[in-house]
C-alpha cells in the first residue's frame, strides 16, 4: 500500500478513527493488525519472513538480558550473534545472493572456470533493510544494557512493524519508541493538526515535486546517449531534488501519521542541500541511518579516536557499507565510497582550504563563503547521485563523461512549460527552507488568523490536486 494513494488515505482515516475510539488496552492489537494488513498489501507471503525474525529477536532479547548482568557475558554475546546472523543472513539471501553469484561468475570466467551456483528467482521483501536494522538495534541495545528486554511479544512485534515507518523508516531505536506503545494517547487537536500538516507537506514533496521530476529524469538517465550535455546536467540536478523530495516526503508522511496518533518518530531530514560541507550533509540526510552506522559500526571501530590511517579505514568502510545497504549493485558501492572519499579529502585539506580563503580575503565575506560552500557541496553530492541513479556502471561513467563535454545543444525530455513549473516548485521549497532557518513557520502559522491558516491549507491541497502526478509511483527507498 503506497502512501501516495487514496487506498492509504482510507486506511489511515479508518485506523486513526478506530485507534481513538478503542480503549487504550486494545490499541496495540489494532495497530499490530493494521500494520500486518499494510505490509501484506505488497507481497502477503513475506510477512512470514518478518514474523520469523521477530520471533528470533524477541527470544534473543530475553535470553541476552538474563545473561548480560552475569560476570561472564559469553552466553549473552552468543545470543546476540545468533540474532545478528539471522537478520543479516536473511538480508544477504534476499538482497545480495544474486549479486554475489553474478560477481563470482565473472571471477570464475576470468580464470577459465564455470560457476555452477544457481540464481534465486525471488523478489526482495519491501523495506527489508529498514526493519532489519531496526530489529538489530534492539538486540544490540539490550546487550549493551541500554534497553530492557521487551516481554510483551505483541508490543515487540509492533516495534518492528509499526506501519508508518515499517517500509522506509525512520529507523527507530528501542529507547525512543517502545515505551510510547504503553503510554495512553488522548486526542489532541493541536498535535493532530501538526501531524496532518506535516503529512500534507510530505504529499506535496512526493506528488508535486518528486514524481513530476521523475518524468524529466527517467527519459534522460534511461537513454543518455540521445541527450546532449545540458540535458544530462538537468537530469542530474533534478534527480538530486527528486530523491530528496521522494524520501523526505515519505518521512514527513510517516512522522506526521504517527504524530496524529500521539507517537513521536525521529526527524530524518534537516534541509540537507543547505549544507556547507559533505560532513554536514550527512548530519542532515537520512539521519536515522547515518546515526545507526555511527553508533553501531563507526564508534565500535574506534571512530575518530584512533590514528589517522585507521580513521580513514573506518570512514571508508562505513560509507562502503552504507552504499551496500542501499542496493546490491556496484553503482551503490561506488556512491558510498565516493562520499567516504569526499569526507577524507575534506579532512586532509581543511586547514589548507581555510588558509586559502583567508589569503584571498573570502573569509571576510561570510555570506559569499557560505554560498560557495553550499554550491560546492551540492555539486559533489549531485555527481555522486549519478552513480546512485544509473542502472549500471557503464551508464554512470558515460553519463559523467558527457556531462563535462563542450556540447551546447539543447534537447528537453518534455515541454518547456512543464519543466519550468516543476523547477519553480523546487525553488519555492528551497526558499521556504531558507526562511525556516530563522523562523519556525509552523509555529508562526499557528498564531495567525484562522482565515489565513485555512487559506494556506487549501492552497497546498489545491496545488497537490492540480499539479500532482497521481501515477502511484513507488517511493525510491521502498526498494531498499
Amino acid at each position: 500500500m503506497l502512501f501516495n494513494s487514496f487506498d492509504f488515505l482510507y486506511f489511515f482515516l479508518i485506523v486513526t478513527t478506530a485507534y481513538f475510539a478503542l480503549p487504550h488496552k486494545y490499541r496495540w492489537i489494532l495497530l499490530l493488525l493494521s500494520s500486518c494488513y499494510f505490509y501484506m498489501a505488497f507481497v502477503p507471503i513475506y510477512i512470514l519472513i518478518l514474523f520469523g525474525t521477530i520471533i528470533i529477536d524477541y527470544l534473543a532479547g530475553i535470553l541476552i538480558e538474563k545473561q548480560v548482568s552475569r560476570p561472564q557475558k559469553g552466553h549473552a554475546r552468543f545470543f546476540l550473534i545468533v540474532s545478528l546472523v539471522a537478520n543479516i543472513g536473511i538480508l544477504a539471501i534476499f538482497k545480495y545472493y544474486n549479486f554475489f553469484i553474478d560477481n563470482t561468475h565473472i571471477l570464475f570466467q576470468s580464470i577459465g572456470l564455470s560457476n555452477q551456483l544457481p540464481y534465486l528467482d525471488i523478489l526482495l521483501p519491501i523495506g527489508l533493510s529498514f526493519h532489519t536494522f531496526q530489529a538489530m538495534s534492539y538486540t544490540i541495545e539490550v546487550y549493551r544494557g541500554n534497553q530492557k528486554a521487551e516481554k510483551h511479544f505483541g508490543i515487540y512485534a509492533l516495534y518492528v512493524m509499526f506501519y508508518p515507518q515499517l517500509v522506509a523508516g525512520p529507523i527507530e531505536r528501542p529507547q525512543q519508541i517502545l515505551h510510547q506503545f504503553y503510554e495512553k494517547k488522548s486526542f489532541d487537536y493541536e498535535r493532530v493538526k501538526s501531524g496532518l500538516l506535516l503529512m500534507l507537506v510530505g504529499f506535496f514533496k512526493k506528488l508535486v515535486i518528486a514524481d513530476r521530476l521523475a518524468i524529466i529524469v527517467n527519459p534522460i538517465f534511461n537513454d543518455a546517449q540521445s541527450f546532449p550535455t545540458s540535458s544530462l546536467w538537468l537530469a542530474a540536478v533534478c534527480f538530486s531534488f527528486q530523491i530528496y523530495c521522494d524520501f523526505s516526503g515519505y518521512s514527513d508522511i510517516a512522522i506526521g501519521s504517527a504524530r496524529v496518533m500521539g507517537f513521536d518518530l525521529m526527524k530524518n531530514f534537516n534541509q540537507p542541500y543547505l549544507s556547507k560541507s559533505v560532513s554536514e550533509f550527512w548530519k542532515r540526510w537520512h539521519m536515522s541511518l547515518s546515526t545507526w552506522f555511527r553508533d553501531y559500526v563507526y564508534i565500535p571501530l574506534g571512530g575518530n579516536r584512533v590514528a589517522v590511517p585507521r580513521w580513514v579505514f573506518n570512514i571508508f568502510l562505513v560509507f562502503v557499507l552504507s552504499g551496500l545497504w542501499h542496493g546490491a549493485n556496484w553503482t551503490f558501492l561506488i556512491w558510498g565510497a565516493l562520499h567516504g572519499f569526499y569526507l577524507i579529502i575534506g579532512y586532509v585539506f581543511k586547514s589548507n582550504t581555510e588558509r586559502y580563503f583567508h589569503a584571498i580575503k573570502l573569509s571576510k565575506y561570510g555570506g559569499l563563503l557560505t554560498i560557495w560552500n553550499i554550491t560546492v557541496t551540492f555539486f559533489l553530492v549531485t555527481i555522486a547521485w549519478v552513480f546512485f541513479r544509473a542502472n549500471n556502471l557503464n551508464e554512470a561513467f558515460y553519463f559523467l563523461k558527457h556531462m563535462f563535454l563542450l556540447n551546447f545543444a539543447v534537447k528537453l525530455p518534455g515541454s518547456l512549460m512543464y519543466i519550468l513549473i516543476t523547477l519553480t516548485f523546487v525553488v519555492m521549497m528551497e526558499s521556504i527552507h531558507l526562511v525556516q532557518r530563522r523562523v519556525n513557520l509552523e509555529a508562526w502559522l499557528s498564531h495567525q488568523h484562522l482565515l489565513l491558516r485555512w487559506v494556506v491549507y487549501y492552497t497546498i491541497v489545491f496545488i497537490i490536486l492540480y499539479f500532482g502526478a497521481f501515477d502511484k509511483v513507488q517511493f525510491i527507498y521502498f526498494q531498499f
